[in-house]
């Protein structure tokens, strides 16, 4: 395809896949309480008992009210779908590192994919890139594999959509939904868009982050080029290329969960404890 540029990669096809699995083995191993569920078994109705009911399903207070034997009907565990949205701008696949963001994004996108699909939760997948990418939640591995197949290809010149795509995606999801970002976070539009959408769904933000974009010392002044606008400037290198404290805070007003994972760190174990972490406290809410 014209203008795209093939992922270089370390790990060809089959490699990535048996990474992929092991990372979603990772995710999902010991974890009974799966950050991929829902709010889990409501009640719905009471209704007569009938030979059979559990005793422990008794509903005493209607029970006492009518003298007659009622029994609590609840709703079978609610499995959120997940939504994957995938910054694929031209930001993300700069990099002072062997790993760019765009590489450690599609690998921990598709261990959580995996994951989810291991809880029965629907995987869907939105671009907030250039590219029209859009897949409705699936229980089918056979088509996460062809779209993360497919992200292993990028471009150079995408801009980022993320604030905007945020904002279309919400009124058109009528269920709660999870929803997982994998950016940057370069969209100053986002933000704003991630905390009004978190406010009717559950958004988790795993933020990919260049050790370049804490900073680059030692470098004197230099001229550089904006990734996605082409937009140029003079640097130096006591300069921060992203504001982490207000993105920090932003998002923790907003209430929403946030990790940063740096391309030149182990991520593994820290990924999974952050989702293990969010199961806890969630179930106990």
């Amino acid at each position: 395809m014209e203008g795209f540029v093939e992922n270089v990669d370390t790990l060809d096809s089959r490699q990535f896949m048996i990474a992929v699995k092991r990372l979603a083995d990772s995710l999902s191993y010991g974890t009974d309480s799966s950050p991929f569920l829902g709010s889990g078994v409501e009640y719905v109705q009471s209704r007569p008992y009938q030979y059979g009911d559990p005793v422990k399903s008794i509903d005493w207070r209607v029970t006492a009210r009518t003298n007659k034997l009622y029994v609590k009907e609840y709703e079978a565990p609610k499995r959120l779908p997940c939504y994957l949205l995938f910054d694929t701008s031209a930001s993300m696949t700069v990099s002072s590192t062997k790993r760019s963001k765009y590489e450690l994004a599609m690998h921990i996108g598709g261990g959580l994919a995996f994951a989810c699909l291991d809880r029965v939760s629907p995987v869907g997948v939105i671009g907030v890139g250039g590219r029209d990418l859009r897949i409705q939640p699936t229980l089918s591995k056979d088509q996460i594999m062809q779209w993360m197949m497919k992200l292993r290809h990028y471009r150079f010149d995408e801009p980022t959509t993320l604030g905007r795509r945020i904002t279309e995606l919400s009124p058109t999801l009528k269920d709660r939904a999870l929803v997982i970002v994998l950016s940057d976070l370069h969209d100053d539009s986002a933000l704003k868009a991630l905390k009004r959408f978190n406010q009717m769904h559950d958004c988790v933000v795993v933020q990919m982050r260049d050790p370049a974009e804490i900073t680059t010392r030692g470098s004197g002044f230099f001229r550089g080029r904006e990734a996605e606008s082409g937009r140029r400037f003079v640097g130096h290198g006591r300069q921060d290329w992203v504001d982490q404290e207000t993105i920090d805070q932003e998002l923790k007003r907003g209430g929403l969960d946030h990790l940063i994972i740096d391309t030149d760190q182990p991520f593994v174990h820290k990924l999974r404890s952050f989702f293990e972490q969010r199961g806890l406290t969630r179930g106990a809410r």
